[in-house]
């Protein structure tokens, strides 16, 4: 029942805000048709199509908002008009009641607002879709900056997360594209990321490690957590003061350089992917400023780390030599990788995949590289692997949202943004670190203690494993050859042969002892070298 009233709600907004107007009709099933034909009784709309959009995703909660934040993040993909109105949605969501905010805060912190703060404003500073800011002094004079969810929101979230699991399932069973999709493993995964959003004290977590990866870093400042008067429902933090990234005559005023803005976010992005694998996957412009107090190097303020996401090693190895083989124009590499990776099946035709990557890629590339648009590249190469079975990937949505949040906000800086000589200097650089003595021999540090502890139950089994064998062999000879005496033959087999045996199959234990070092092992030639020096070792030592 509550599902079916929130489908209506949403039926009734589109009607009332006429976003058929916004649709293709003539290209919909009859049935979408029929359901959309009602919405001609709210007559001719009066707004315009983006801000009809604008209060429609209002009106829906913040779910939709977010979606609305990620559109406006993409001129080249939306019209400038929708882009401009939805661009609101990033910090201007009405407020609701500072007194309901401070009862928020009181009964978080156990103590009135009065008690804990030397001042507080009564007006917000901010107020998104998830959550509302207001600034305040602390009785030590440090300016700070109070959050804290918004009331009710969690049930809110629930019935459209229910609608949504709803609308996947039916998807997923009468559609083949939709199956493909997953989108009900998209929807799970995506609801642990907006309920973790509703944990203010997991939002500071992640502040403080995202500050502890760019300490001293001239490229992204990160405010500090006041731990003292923060918790699950109010989170206090360091007030920050900087340009909103989304006031381009202020920056333009300043005399920022917008090139080496545009550069630097997408530095950061690929510094946060590749080497500290832990990005901040809500860089919406709304959470993002500018200090400007040296120009010609400005550098970014980032906020609300509500939304993280990581890779796993695999992902981020192919994800990596992907873009790498991209860039590259080296399309039969980017098809190998796809199986290798499992993204596509194992058994698609690497010569006929290969010819479909081409025909997307090539004739994009033949327009200069500042003009290439990453975010129509990944639409044209997911539509043509359907033909592949090519499925989302749940564990990359985070990634694929992030990296289209960093491109559209480049573009807006510095339209001539060069997305692919910024980032292939950085991939190449972070492939080449990857098997640098300096880091074969911190991975040999980090994984020395596991090898070790197991390392005394190996021999058992080797050697449990080779007596099996040796009388598997007997017993199948014995018809034929007579057999030896045992202990004799035995004795002389492990003298002479144990000591190689053992040194030549001590990788192949680790790798089952280990299967992420048995997965690594593919790819990763320090692991092989890690496995054979310690073989070398045994044979010394016998």
């Amino acid at each position: 029942m509550i599902r079916l009233r929130r489908l209506l709600k949403i039926i009734h907004v589109v009607y009332r805000y006429r976003l058929d107007s916004l649709i293709d009709k003539d290209k919909l099933p009859f049935l979408a048709r029929l359901l959309l034909s009602p919405a001609v009784l709210y007559g001719r709309p009066s707004d315009n199509r983006g801000e009809r959009l604008r209060k429609a995703l209002e009106s829906l909660g913040p779910i939709f908002v977010k979606f609305g934040q990620l559109l406006s993040t993409r001129p080249d993909l939306v019209p400038a008009d929708i882009c401009t109105e939805l661009a609101q949605l990033q910090d201007n969501v009405p407020p609701f009641k500072s007194a309901k905010f401070r009862q928020i805060v009181e009964d978080a912190l156990g103590s009135s607002v009065d008690e804990l703060f030397l001042s507080f404003e009564s007006e917000p500073l901010a107020s998104a879709s998830v959550a509302q800011v207001h600034a305040a002094v602390l009785k030590d004079g440090s300016d700070v900056v109070v959050k804290a969810v918004r009331p009710n929101i969690a049930k809110v979230i629930g019935k459209d997360i229910a609608l949504m699991y709803s609308l996947a399932r039916l998807l997923a069973r009468y559609s083949q594209d939709g199956r493909r999709l997953r989108p009900v493993e998209v929807i799970a995964d995506y609801e642990l990321v907006i309920y973790d959003e509703l944990n203010l004290q997991s939002e500071g977590a992640n502040a403080s490690l995202l500050r502890h990866n760019f300490e001293g870093s001239p490229l992204l400042y990160v405010p500090e957590i006041n731990w003292d008067y923060s918790n699950e429902k109010v989170l206090v933090m360091e007030r920050i003061y900087g340009t909103p990234v989304t006031n381009i005559e202020d920056l333009k005023n300043a005399g920022v350089n917008f090139k080496t803005l545009a550069e630097r976010g997408v530095e950061i992005f690929f510094t946060q992917v590749f080497e500290h694998n832990f990005f901040h996957a809500d860089m919406h412009p709304g959470n993002i400023f500018v200090n400007a107090s040296n120009p010609e190097q400005p550098s970014y303020i980032g906020i609300d780390c509500a939304i993280m996401g990581s890779l796993s090693k695999d992902d981020q190895y192919y994800m990596a030599r992907n873009l790498i083989a991209i860039f590259k124009r080296d399309y039969r590499q980017v098809a190998e990788l796809h199986i290798r990776s499992g993204w596509v099946p194992e058994s698609t035709p690497v010569n006929e995949f290969t010819s479909a990557i081409r025909s997307v890629c090539e004739p994009i590339f033949q327009r200069p590289l500042n003009e290439i648009s990453l975010g129509h590249m990944l639409i044209s190469l997911f539509t043509t692997a359907r033909r592949f079975n090519m499925e989302v990937q749940p564990s990359l949505v985070l990634l694929q949202k992030t990296l289209l949040n960093i491109e559209g906000l480049g573009r807006q800086l510095y339209p001539q943004l060069d997305l692919w000589t910024t980032a292939q200097p950085f991939l190449d650089k972070w492939l080449k670190d990857r098997y640098s003595p300096k880091n074969l021999f911190k991975q040999f540090k980090r994984y020395a203690p596991d090898w070790m502890e197991q390392l005394p139950e190996i021999p058992p089994l080797i050697y449990q494993a080779l007596q099996s064998m040796q009388t598997s062999n007997q017993d199948a000879g014995k018809a034929v050859v007579p057999t030896a005496p045992a202990t004799p033959a035995k004795s002389t087999f492990t003298r002479k042969w144990f000591p190689w045996i053992g040194g030549a199959t001590i990788g192949s234990g680790l790798c089952l002892a280990f299967p992420e070092t048995a997965n690594a092992l593919s790819r990763l030639p320090e692991t092989g070298i890690i496995l054979v020096a310690i073989g070398l070792l045994i044979l010394l030592v016998r």
